[in-house]
């Protein structure tokens, strides 16, 4: 009689595989993450060099309802204090995003594209896949707590365990939450989407607490697990008891998952797929791009939009913010231009929306490769479809759609700022040239070396931490014109504008993106 595989049986050979085909992307999430964290003691301290200098800028941001709202209170002035106040709530959301891509590659990705299927055809437990995955999520944010906390042990050793700890359970709350997300939808797109929908429910939940009520101490912000990371108050008078909030949280989730999972068959879910007809026309392989890529377009917009009207919110205070210190002047200048300093902050807020919408153009280009990882492009092409049309149409929505971000993004900025859209909208979409150069990397790799498109995020990543991290850490200028985004005009500020850089990075970008498309003609299908 043959012997039925335990419910856990193979997590080990899942967990090295899963380890292996992370190999880069894990440990250069980590670093980056660690380095964001690690690196702020000293950018502040050069910014904030005396105690007096620190303790005004803590009450300044404290009295200040949208730096609230974006980086929650400051409950120490000391280093440590700021540190867990500037990188706290954003390293958090890096580790949530880490956690969750682990989880739903592993699980509901690895069961669209049918390798699951061949695998559990050997000696391989029911919830193995799941353990597996959650498994080298907490490896992660373990490797990224040890590092935070090694890399912070000079601010005193309580401080930095809690911020750790704080950052490694975040990021193991939304691997749960992707845990279950993976059972319940059918997609692995639909199952990252909804985890990141609720990453970005927590996040609004924090703001809008942080922002109405002073010290954290509003109930929207207890509800949101990003609020539960600055209510540890590392640095201050660490409160270690909300770290339990995080570890029932984190146990309820993973619970949930492994009840799920053993109530569905292989490739199944409980919020199956909707069946069709589909409504409208998908007459084109543009028609059907953008069926296809719509909905994430639509959420990325308003997220623009919104933020844009909270740093436009934000750009007359920022004198008061920086107030003599000749540091924090120096930072933002170089990030923003030499024109006055509110215009200097939003040629800086308009640089890093280009920046982000260099994610979301990554992120749009390679859905040409999970389309056909998943074995969807085949079929398509075996029609009157050419590779050229297929790709264009993909092509055309991450870049027109990135385009319509940052067009949103400034809008914000000038409404939120006092009605200066015409300025602000041209600022936003100066930065457009970067982002398609980042995008048609994305192409190019796409076309030429499709098994390593994924390495397209790291550019993108290099570029959005040289951009933002960069300037305080008073990286040489050699080190920041790496990034395409350095050589672009910075607007608003600058009276005379070169057209030359713009359009040399437009026509860089035409000719790498015909290259990935010349390469995609030659080489076969992946499957």
């Amino acid at each position: 009689m043959e012997r039925r595989p335990t419910g856990l049986a193979g997590t080990g050979a899942l967990l090295r595989l899963a380890l292996r085909r992370d190999r880069v992307m894990m440990p250069v999430w980590i670093l980056v993450t660690a380095l964001l964290v690690v690196s702020m003691p000293g950018a502040l301290g050069s910014v904030y060099a005396t105690t007096a200098e620190r303790a005004l800028a803590a009450a300044s941001m404290n009295a200040n309802s949208s730096v609230r709202a974006l980086y929650g209170p400051v409950f120490s002035d000391s280093l440590g204090g700021l540190t867990a106040w500037r990188a706290g709530v954003f390293g958090a959301v890096l580790a949530a995003v880490m956690s969750l891509i682990i989880v739903v590659r592993h699980t509901r990705e690895e069961e669209e594209t049918g390798r699951q299927e061949l695998l559990s055809a050997a000696m391989v437990g029911r919830r193995a896949p799941l353990t597996a995955a959650l498994l080298a999520a907490l490896v992660a944010n373990t490797c990224l707590g040890l590092l935070v906390a090694g890399g912070l042990a000079g601010q005193g050793a309580p401080g930095a365990a809690a911020l750790a700890l704080a950052l490694a359970g975040t990021g193991m709350l939304f691997a749960g939450a992707a845990a279950v997300a993976a059972q319940l939808t059918e997609s692995a797109r639909t199952a990252k989407g909804l985890t990141a929908a609720l990453l970005g429910v927590a996040f609004v939940l924090k703001a809008a607490g942080d922002a109405g009520t002073a010290g954290g101490r509003s109930a929207l912000t207890w509800v949101s697990p990003l609020g539960w990371v600055e209510n540890v108050r590392a640095f201050a008078d660490e409160r270690w008891w909300v770290l339990l909030l995080l570890a029932a949280a984190v146990a309820a989730q993973v619970g949930a998952g492994y009840l799920l999972a053993g109530r569905r068959d292989l490739g199944m879910s409980f919020l199956p797929s909707r069946p069709g007809p589909a409504e409208g026309r998908l007459g084109t392989a543009g028609a059907l791009a953008w069926r296809l890529q719509r909905g994430t377009l639509a959420g990325w917009s308003a997220g623009f939009l919104t933020a844009g009207a909270v740093f436009g919110g934000m750009a007359d205070g920022t004198a008061d913010l920086v107030g003599g210190n000749d540091r924090a002047r120096e930072i933002i200048e170089r990030m923003g231009g030499q024109g006055g300093l509110t215009d200097a902050f939003l040629a800086t807020m308009a640089g890093l929306f280009g920046m982000v919408a260099a994610l979301y153009a990554v992120s749009a280009v390679l859905r040409l490769s999970a389309e056909e990882s998943g074995q969807r492009a085949e079929p398509l092409l075996a029609n009157a479809v050419g590779r050229l049309r297929w790709a264009g149409g993909h092509l055309a929505v991450a870049y027109g759609g990135s385009a319509l971000m940052l067009v949103l993004a400034g809008l914000g900025l000038g409404i939120g700022h006092g009605g200066e859209v015409g300025t602000t909208v041209a600022a936003t979409l100066a930065q457009l040239p970067a982002v398609w150069v980042i995008g048609a990397l994305a192409a190019l790799l796409h076309g030429a070396v499709p098994a390593y498109a994924a390495a397209a995020w790291a550019v993108a990543g290099t570029a959005l931490t040289l951009g933002w991290l960069g300037p305080a850490l008073n990286l040489p200028q050699g080190a920041l014109d790496l990034s395409p985004f350095a050589h672009l005009p910075r607007l608003p500020g600058t009276e005379s504008v070169s057209w030359a850089p713009l359009l040399a990075l437009t026509a860089l970008a035409a000719a790498l993106t015909a290259a990935g498309l010349a390469a995609l003609r030659r080489r076969d299908i992946t499957a």
